[in-house]
């Protein structure tokens, strides 16, 4: 609520600070009055953004753009090759709105919710609405997104839509429209909560002074809807939330939704379907699963009854539904009632199916199945804009005023041709509002996007939204994937607003547990091959960092090095003596040539963590960012390749030691540490056995300069200084960094730790020499224990031959128990009875 104080320092008619310069583009604006004085409820806001300064408010902008970079907020954009992982746009100023009018227009919402679940309910029913025409029966019967193996289905608490989104504009007249309605899987309010955690930190004396709503008590709605809607287990269900994967558009809302409600993130892989059931994946067997809350769209769900070439669903879906065994929300089917067709009957349709009047009306629309529209579309092309009745997927739509005239002859022609695939739209958004685009305040055209969830009374409207800009004060186009921006939309309350929580606020007290829940086998095996890919990095960069020591150092002992060290660095054999090795070094590292080079694996380290984004940490996530960003920032000099090459690995190994240790320190002894550190000493484990070939195998008569970068990229010089002094020998190195458990960096060190690791895991403990990948683990211990290093590493001919057998059958070993753990569990064939966690029953 303004104060009294405030509105005598800055009256209605002053503009002054932020806001001067600031110029409407349209007739109407949200912050601006026709006389160009500030809206009342936008002066408390714009009067403590000049108190802060220009300075201090560009300031803030900055620490709000590093939020969202630290933080990982991105959208994809398709058909761009820079569009992955593009850092989310959120604009500084939020939408003010007031709560009187927010109350007004979300009843209004809930109506218009209320009538299309009524409408989903018949179409996939009785169709009454059809056999009165009310509705034309083509809007249904011809609508590709009609899914007719979903009719007829009996949904828990006879529920369609249980997230509702509506695109609204704001009209001439200052009352809202609605542009589109969102029925099938609504995106963006995942994005809204992480609009408001930024804005809230960034602006945290401006938020609580002009008593924003809290975003919260919308979710736990949310959750307690998910968790009515399963058809048993109410008191604990397992809830997923079903993804298309991490090349989705909107990934990182999936994953930061899942994240904040507590649920699972899965892919269509990732569930199965036995006897009409769903059932998790797990490293312990196959978990029921009883709601799924999907981001999949409708015919990409089921295989088997929908889209056959879908790899994003799950084959049976449809009929552990028709079952009643599992809930899915939205109920599939519900994206036929997204397209705009169905604007124009929605009047008749409200009061044939609630005996009302609809409250909210759409943005004019005329579908031109019907001739009166039809002609009055053709006469006002150049007016309107023209949508395809039943959107697929990326669709744009055409401005009559940006077409020519050849252009718009063609489309009447289209239109006259296939009338009924066509909608238009009278071409509105005439308000604008303000965005800080550098130093100045810009207007820009909007749409927001209302939620709404469903409750057992009806359904409950997020007190904000997404609200989207264009990206230029000149474009009519909102679109995200066009290079436009979003905002917070702030509800601002008339008195201070209580803090609300997600967490439940139980009288009795939670059941304590010491388990982190049953791990799925594809979360299982990205863990297991991030930690392998970070090892590989990390030990890529030690022998880069070894070979450009010795590049720089000019006498020859250190030189004799180089080929040994550049093949393993970079895969081939740099000579010395050939010129250019400096150049051919570098570009073996950071290019893109080498499958297994540097910047390659460190693609892969960041395609993983984008899978896992719900796993990880937001500081592991900052780090592994940094060392992509590092990496990216590097770029190579042609006329001195190696300059700065030498500070970027020093970085590199502290970021990877970093993500190493958070990972050691911060996770939980369970699943998903336990993969992720076999990974990672499996990986090191390969990594030493095959340096130690490359670098001990061939003998010659000084090998004190080839021991010597051995132990550096191995960090044990320390080590064998204590125990060996100076003196360096071949078969007292391998010990060391082959044999001796003692050390962190030797082979055996990851065998015993591998074998600890797989212990814990699902097997049958009576029979644990049965299991492979135990076998195979304690057949390397063991070679490695047996093994006579002083006599492997005598030469014959200036060669090791029993070392380089030691040193083949140690790969050989590492690379088959990788492939039995992947067959165990990753591959989750029908799992044998015996492969259970003690205590646990497994579904086969």
């Amino acid at each position: 609520m303004l104060e009294t104080e405030d509105l005598q320092q800055h009256p209605p008619t002053q503009r002054r600070g932020f806001a001067d310069g600031y110029a409407p583009l349209a007739s109407a604006d949200e912050m601006i009055e026709p006389d160009g004085s500030l809206r009342p409820h936008w002066r408390m806001f714009v009067s403590m953004l000049d108190d802060l300064g220009p300075d201090e408010l560009q300031r803030r902008w900055q620490q709000a753009r590093r939020l969202i970079q630290d933080n990982g907020i991105t959208h994809n954009v398709y058909g761009d090759p820079n569009g992955l992982d593009r850092p989310w746009n959120l604009d500084f100023v939020p939408l003010l709105i007031q709560t009187a009018e927010w109350t007004s227009l979300g009843e209004a919402l809930q109506q218009r919710a209320r009538l299309l679940d009524a409408l989903a309910g018949d179409v996939y029913g009785r169709a009454e609405t059809i056999r009165a025409g009310v509705l034309p029966a083509e809007l249904i019967w011809a609508n590709p997104q009609f899914l007719r193996p979903c009719h007829g289905l009996d949904l828990p608490m006879k529920r369609h839509l249980h997230l509702y989104a509506a695109d609204l504009v704001r009209m001439a007249s200052g009352q809202f429209a609605v542009l589109s309605d969102r029925t099938q899987a609504p995106s963006g309010a995942g994005y809204s909560l992480e609009n408001r955690i930024v804005l809230s930190r960034v602006l945290p004396n401006v938020f609580r002074q002009c008593n924003v709503q809290r975003l919260a008590p919308f979710f736990v709605a949310l959750r307690n809807t998910l968790t009515n809607l399963a058809p048993a287990n109410r008191d604990n269900p397992r809830v997923v939330l079903l993804t298309p994967g991490p090349y989705n558009e909107t990934y990182f809302e999936h994953a930061y939704l899942a994240r904040y409600l507590g649920y699972t993130l899965v892919q269509g892989n990732d569930l199965t379907v036995r006897d009409a059931k769903v059932f998790l994946k797990t490293l312990s067997g196959l978990q029921r699963v009883d709601v799924i809350l999907r981001r999949v769209d409708d015919d990409y769900c089921d295989p088997l009854e929908l889209y056959p070439a879908s790899f994003l669903g799950v084959p049976g879906l449809i009929e552990a539904i028709r079952e009643g065994n599992v809930a899915v929300a939205n109920a599939l089917g519900t994206g036929a009632l997204q397209g705009p067709v169905f604007l124009p009957f929605l009047p008749q349709l409200c009061r044939h199916l609630l005996g009302e009047e609809l409250r909210l009306p759409s943005v004019p629309t005329w579908w031109c199945g019907d001739d009166d529209s039809r002609r009055y579309v053709l006469d006002n092309l150049p007016y309107l804009v023209l949508k395809p009745a039943f959107p697929s997927r990326h669709t744009t739509p055409l401005f009559g005023g940006l077409l020519s005239k050849h252009q718009l002859e063609e489309l009447s022609a289209r239109i006259q041709k296939y009338p009924m695939q066509f909608v238009a739209q009278e071409h509105v958004m005439p308000t604008t509002l303000p965005s800080l685009a550098g130093e100045s305040v810009q207007p820009r055209r909007f749409v927001v996007r209302a939620y709404l969830a469903a409750t057992p009374g009806g359904y409950t409207v997020m007190p904000g939204g997404l609200t989207r800009i264009t990206d230029t004060p000149e474009s009519m186009d909102v679109s995200l994937q066009k290079g436009g921006g979003s905002k917070d939309t702030w509800v601002l309350a008339d008195a201070p607003v209580s803090q609300i929580t997600l967490l439940a606020q139980n009288t009795e007290g939670v059941e304590l547990s010491r388990g982190g829940g049953d791990l799925p086998s594809r979360i299982a095996d990205d863990l297991f091959w991030l930690g392998r890919y970070i090892q590989r990095a990390e030990a890529t960069v030690r022998v880069a960092r070894a070979a450009l020591n010795r590049l720089l150092d000019q006498s020859g002992e250190a030189a004799r090095c180089l080929p040994a060290l550049s093949r393993i660095c970079v895969g081939v054999e740099l000579d010395p003596a050939g010129g250019a090795i400096d150049c051919e070094l570098v570009e073996g590292l950071i290019g893109m040539a080498r499958p297994e080079g540097l910047r390659k694996t460190v693609i892969n380290v960041h395609r993983l963590a984008r899978l896992l984004r719900d796993r990880i940490s937001i500081d592991a996530w900052r780090i592994l960012q940094t060392i992509e960003h590092d990496l990216d920032e590097f770029t190579i000099d042609a006329d001195e390749p190696t300059a700065g090459l030498a500070e970027l690995l020093d970085k590199l190994i502290v970021s990877f030691a970093a993500f190493v240790g958070l990972s050691t320190d911060s996770m939980t002894r369970g699943q998903a540490w336990q993969f992720l550190d076999m990974g990672h000493r499996l990986e090191r484990a390969l990594a030493m056995s095959r340096m130690l070939r490359e670098m001990t195998i061939e003998s010659s008569t000084n090998d004190a300069p080839m021991l010597e970068a051995v132990l550096e990229i191995a960090d044990s010089s320390l080590t064998y200084r204590r125990r060996y002094l100076t003196h360096l020998e071949t078969h007292a190195v391998v010990d060391l960094l082959l044999c001796d458990e003692s050390n962190p960096r030797a082979v055996a060190f990851q065998a015993a730790a591998i074998e600890e690791h797989l212990l814990k895991l699902p097997h049958d403990a009576a029979h644990p020499l049965q299991l492979p990948h135990l076998r195979r683990v304690r057949m390397l211990r063991s070679q490695l224990q047996l093994a006579d290093v002083s006599d492997a590493s005598r030469t014959t001919s200036g060669h090791r031959t029993l070392l380089e057998l030691l040193l083949n059958e140690t790969v050989d070993h590492l690379m088959h128990l990788s492939e039995t753990i992947g067959q165990i569990y990753f591959a989750h064939a029908p799992i044998p009875r015996r492969l259970i966690a003690p205590g646990q029953e497994v579904v086969t």
